[in-house]
């Protein structure tokens, strides 16, 4: 019989058993201490990043002295932009902004209009001073010798060779590239002076500042992103509220739509393979008798135009063999498993029956995101106030390769006494970033691998926490014998109450084994970025393996702390004998598992398409003006993808965090549902707590007794 357990031992009857125990005590309460003393300990940590990190680190960018640019009440105040010395030492966009340049930078009021170079300017000095009023702004401050020869300003870089008109981006100036005639150009020019006596084509400023252009011409794009928003905001929230709307209406239908969308959708698949089938014996008939056709694959190898092989009556013999092979499975499957079908869509009808009788669980999961919410704002914050802890810190720039100095640390107000000038010709002790040698700044990397890890801990006992609060809801549900009379009052605050009083250790645990996890898996995803250049076959084998393991084991770990949490919401018990319970008592019915999951993912699967496809359909006709009702109504956009888009995304999440509610429903019912067959057999003393249908299925029946 299929109630029969395989595996383990059957649940033994309990006759005090009527549903969530609520004579419970504290579970896992070491870990509960552990993880309340983490939570303080990281409150310390962000205090601790507060007191020693500066944001303005980020916000302002940083010259080559540690400066900020445009701070208030410092000598840089009305310096708001920074200026590259020789923006061609610079590899892309990303090494600019993230001060990585090889060059030196300054604070400047404003970036250069216009092109220049230092022996320009040095042949005007002599006739008009105005050239070196306007020149030495990009120079580094203090210098006033315009009649210092070239070569020992380049190599001193007291000035820039050359200056080239920029706009700024970031706060930084960057060439001000535009497209003319297809032709790329810095202020209408196609050529310019580089201050060594060569001339160059912009194309040269390309790999320097790749991208530059197209990101900055995406502002004028995000002002008409927001012009747009700002006009059709409130359909946008129509559109929203409708996807709600249609969610919850799938909900409740499923209860008596969910077998006919089932099987229309399999008796859908049985005809498309029967096609399949007759159109492959169609050619495989028609080929007979053509010049070659009886070839086999072997005789004509392997061949890059794959049509070669369609005019071949071997291959569509295969095609034919195969799904053949495939609809007899389908039809075997459904012969033998039809029963186990008919109990996945009975339990789909009785969540949906479920939440109709407590419709507070679908609102759960705002408090789950505004949980994650917090716990996302207070990492970044934190993350933020750590990278930005420290004193500035110099290191040795070096044009030359095989200089031994770079990257060493230097100090910026000796380094020109030093050595390292004369042989590292142009190598210079620019600001790399923040840091220090005190206790703190020396294991930031700790404490940011810290921030990480109670981040990814603080967000699985979040979503853990609302697993078990719906889990609990939809027990009490599940074993209240008169529907809906026996339904407690307020189950899923009641349900919540247990969790956070007596369970917060045993969730605490799960969801510390799945953020190790999580850990390691970032760990292995930051390797594999640190060694796409390697040439080593073997590591990067060894590596794609454990990130292969690590995945699978990230699954199973979801799978079985999922139904560890309904078990503690039933039975109060503590993380690993609720994890054995579920995972002896899911075995022992693997076959109705299997069943139960493919069909629930099919058909919530169907319905986000339905809300998410739908309701992105009906924004299309309007933003695109095809509703005439409503043509005077639709506003004028730049880009109608925005809001139909938005209205898309919108509805896909909202239509996931209603199905996941309704997924939780399911799994909770299944487990009380085996427990149901185990502890019960339908006598007067231990009667069934499951629905008609499901008894109906099972060829079962309770005696007919007055429950009091």
């Amino acid at each position: 019989m299929d109630q029969q357990p395989g595996k383990g031992e059957p649940r033994k009857f309990d006759p005090k058993f009527r549903g969530p125990i609520h004579n419970r005590h504290c579970t896992d309460v070491l870990c509960c201490v552990i993880f309340i003393v983490v939570i303080l300990g990281y409150i310390a940590l962000g205090i601790l990043a507060w007191v020693h990190g500066d944001p303005r680190k980020v916000v302002y960018p940083t010259d080559s002295y540690g400066q900020f640019c445009g701070q208030k009440d410092t000598i840089n105040e009305n310096k708001t932009s920074l200026f590259y010395f020789n923006i061609l030492k610079c590899a892309s966009p990303v090494v600019l902004i993230n001060l990585q340049c090889p060059t030196t930078q300054l604070c400047v009021s404003e970036c250069p209009d216009r092109f220049a170079t230092y022996i320009d300017m040095q042949g005007s000095y002599r006739h008009n001073k105005s050239y070196w009023e306007y020149y030495r702004q990009f120079c580094k401050p203090g210098f006033n010798k315009p009649w210092k020869s070239v070569a020992q300003v380049i190599r001193d870089e007291d000035c820039p060779s050359m200056i080239i008109p920029s706009r700024p981006f970031l706060k930084r100036c960057f060439p001000d590239f535009s497209t003319k005639n297809g032709i790329l150009t810095v202020a209408n020019q196609t050529t310019f002076k580089d201050g060594r006596g060569k001339t160059r084509n912009v194309t040269d400023l390309r790999e320097a500042a790749n991208g530059i252009n197209n990101v900055l011409d995406a502002r004028s794009v995000g002002m008409k992103i927001f012009e747009d928003y700002a006009s059709s905001w409130h359909w946008i929230l129509i559109g929203l509220f409708i996807a709600m709307v249609v969610s919850l209406l799938f909900l409740v239908l499923l209860r008596f739509t969910a077998g006919v969308l089932f099987w229309i959708f399999i008796l859908g698949v049985i005809g498309i393979i029967g096609y399949g089938i007759w159109h492959c014996y169609e050619e495989y008939d028609r080929l007979q008798g053509t010049p070659g056709s009886d070839l086999t694959i072997y005789d004509i190898g392997f061949q890059t135009d794959f049509r070669v092989y369609l005019q071949l009556r071997q291959t569509w013999l295969a095609f034919m063999i195969i799904l053949c092979i495939v609809e007899v499975f389908i039809i075997l499957m459904l012969i033998f498993l039809r029963n186990r079908i008919r109990i996945a869509i009975a339990l789909l009808q009785e969540g949906s029956r479920a939440i109709g009788y407590i419709m507070s669980t679908l609102f759960y999961p705002i408090i789950t995101f505004v949980l994650i919410a917090i716990c996302i704002s207070y990492w970044a914050v934190t993350a933020v106030f750590l990278s930005t802890s420290g004193e500035p810190v110099y290191k040795v720039m070096a044009n030359q390769t095989l200089c031994k100095y770079a990257n060493l640390t230097c100090d910026p107000e000796t380094f020109n006494t030093t050595n390292v000038t004369k042989l590292c010709v142009g190598a210079q002790c620019t600001f790399a970033f923040y840091g220090g040698e005190g206790f703190y700044h020396k294991y930031i990397f700790i404490f940011q691998l810290s921030n990480a890890f109670v981040f990814l801990w603080l967000v699985n006992f979040a979503i853990a926490l609302g697993q078990c609060t719906l889990a609990g809801a939809f027990a009490s549900y599940y074993w209240a014998f008169r529907k809906p009379a026996d339904i407690p009052t307020c189950p899923l605050f009641s349900s919540f109450g247990r969790a956070i009083r007596y369970h917060t250790g045993s969730l605490a645990f799960g969801s510390l084994i799945l953020a190790i996890v999580q850990l390691i898996r970032i760990m292995l995803e930051y390797l594999d970025h640190k060694l796409k250049g390697t040439q080593n076959s073997f590591t990067r084998f060894l590596l794609c393996c454990l990130k292969c393991c690590f995945w699978c084991l990230e699954k199973f770990i979801k799978f079985i702390n999922r139904n560890a949490y309904i078990m503690i919401a039933i039975y109060g018990k503590n993380f690993c004998t609720s994890a054995k319970e579920a995972f002896f008592l899911l075995m022992r019915n693997v076959v109705r598992v299997a069943v139960l999951d493919k069909v629930t993912d099919f058909l919530l699967f169907l319905g986000k398409l339905l809300v998410a496809g739908g309701v992105g359909v009906l924004a299309f006709f309007f933003f695109t003006h095809r509703i005439p009702v409503f043509t005077q109504e639709t506003p004028t956009l730049n880009y109608y993808w925005v809001p139909l888009l938005t209205v898309i995304i919108g509805s896909y999440l909202i239509a996931h965090g209603f199905f996941s509610v309704y997924a939780m429903c399911v799994d909770t019912l299944f487990l009380c549902f085996l427990e149901d067959l185990e502890r019960h057999d339908g006598s007067a003393e231990r009667p069934y707590y499951m629905s008609k249908s499901l008894l109906k299925i099972l060829n079962k029946q309770n005696v007919e007794i007055k429950r009091h």
